[in-house]
């Protein structure tokens, strides 16, 4: 959430850094406008409220002084209070309403682009930092979709998920869920090593949770919530986590916080029409391994490039060739300041597909979340900054293992570090 004294003071800088985002999507007059409202209405609350403590100070010395309670003079100052009190009556629950009325709209404000983020409209002004790995592209001809392979050796199955759920479900089956369970023990045991804390946390989270990472508001549609209930199926573990630490003051001794954790995510994908409708690359329920970290401002730049070598390490060690993004302004997302993608390659598509996402959300997230920290020896608190990203996503990386490590025989070959967690080599 913005600053609502940043935008009151530099409310040019603010639209500027919010425009690059896309001219004319967010404006934040409507949100001046109001903030002077009630600014003025708290001054003269302010001032009614001075004069109803000083009438009652009048009251108080003159009684003392020897006036009768029921003396004409007691009595108009009597009725002064009355009226005063009456308008703060007025004034309070009115004040109270241009408050939430604010809020309201800065939830639906995205962070603002961090300077060192490159300027750019859509996906294709993005920045490619660096490719690793082209020497572990395949070069077999006949390489199946990952969909096709799949069926094929009768590890994954669409047709009887759709059945059960609907389209964009998937059901694993023998050394199909075998090999994800490995993969989810092998992402987490290296992030575990590199310094993470596992979390094993809920996957259903209420609004005010959901709220305080950024995905309320502005992605309700996307969100699969319980009819019943204040709860949400979780669309990555970076809610749940981020959360723990929700209306927390931490000491700054405590910091850095790092956490891992595996979780089952759920998206609606509402954006996405059309787009992905085979394969594992866009299901509404999937896994994946979540690293956040809760950081002091002063190192959120250094956690944010060591935890996309964290991400890195793992395509590393898979040897799945990938490359790595840095995201315009116009591309990030609604939370970050300041975003990386990793790509890795997919041989059936003949190009790079999202496998992580890592941002810097500032103290985006802190605010909504009420999350800061204390200085030893220094008077106050500030807020957080919290980053996340993905360690990795498990189905997009089987997907990348089943195409880039296909035999010509239609085998596949189980990547080495996989194999004591598999117990075998080929699939």
């Amino acid at each position: 959430m913005l600053d609502i004294r940043q935008i009151r003071e530099n409310p040019e800088l603010v639209q500027t850094k919010l425009d690059l985002r896309g001219a004319g999507a967010y404006d934040i007059q409507p949100i001046l406008a109001l903030d002077k409202q009630q600014r003025e209405l708290e001054s003269t609350r302010s001032q009614l409220q001075a004069r109803s403590n000083e009438i009652g100070k009048l009251v108080g010395e003159k009684m003392r002084s020897g006036t009768a309670p029921n003396a004409p003079e007691i009595q108009t100052l009597k009725d002064e209070g009355n009226i005063v009190k009456a308008q703060l009556n007025e004034l309070e629950p009115a004040e109270r309403e241009l408050k939430a009325q604010i809020i309201t709209l800065i939830l639906q404000l995205p962070n603002l682009p961090s300077d060192t983020t490159p300027i750019g409209k859509t996906e294709d002004e993005n920045i490619e930092l660096r490719k690793w790995g082209d020497e572990y592209i395949p070069t077999n001809p006949q390489i199946l979709p990952h969909w096709e392979i799949g069926e094929k050796l009768g590890i994954l199955n669409f047709e009887s998920s759709a059945k059960i759920a609907q389209s964009r479900f998937v059901t694993l089956i023998g050394v199909g869920a075998a090999l994800e369970r490995a993969l989810i023990s092998f992402m987490l045991d290296r992030q575990i090593a590199a310094g993470y804390t596992e979390i094993s946390p809920p996957i259903l989270v209420n609004t005010a949770s959901m709220t305080a990472t950024g995905q309320l508001p502005k992605f309700a549609e996307d969100g699969f919530k319980c009819a019943e209930d204040d709860l949400w199926l979780i669309p990555t573990a970076e809610v749940p986590v981020t959360n723990l630490y929700r209306e927390q003051i931490l000491n700054s001794e405590q910091l850095p916080i790092h956490h891992c954790a595996y979780t089952p995510c759920f998206r609606r994908e509402a954006g996405s029409a059309g787009r992905d409708t085979r394969g594992l690359i866009r299901l509404h329920q999937f896994n994946k391994i979540e690293l956040v970290k809760f950081v002091h401002p002063d190192t959120s730049e250094q956690e944010h490039e060591a935890l996309v070598q964290n991400a890195e390490a793992i395509l590393q060690a898979l040897k799945l060739p990938y490359r790595v993004l840095e995201l315009c302004t116009g591309d990030i997302g609604f939370s970050a300041a300041k975003c990386y993608d990793l790509e890795v390659w997919l041989p059936s598509a003949g190009k790079y597909r999202e496998i992580s996402s890592c941002s810097n959300f500032k103290d985006f997230q802190a605010r909504r979340g009420d999350i800061r920290f204390k200085e030893t020896g220094k008077k106050g608190t500030q807020f957080i900054h919290t980053l996340n990203g993905s360690g990795l996503a498990v189905g997009r990386t089987m997907a990348a293992i089943l195409e880039n490590y296909q035999q010509p025989d239609g085998t596949i070959q189980v990547p080495e570090v996989l194999q004591s967690y598999l117990g075998r080599a080929v699939l």
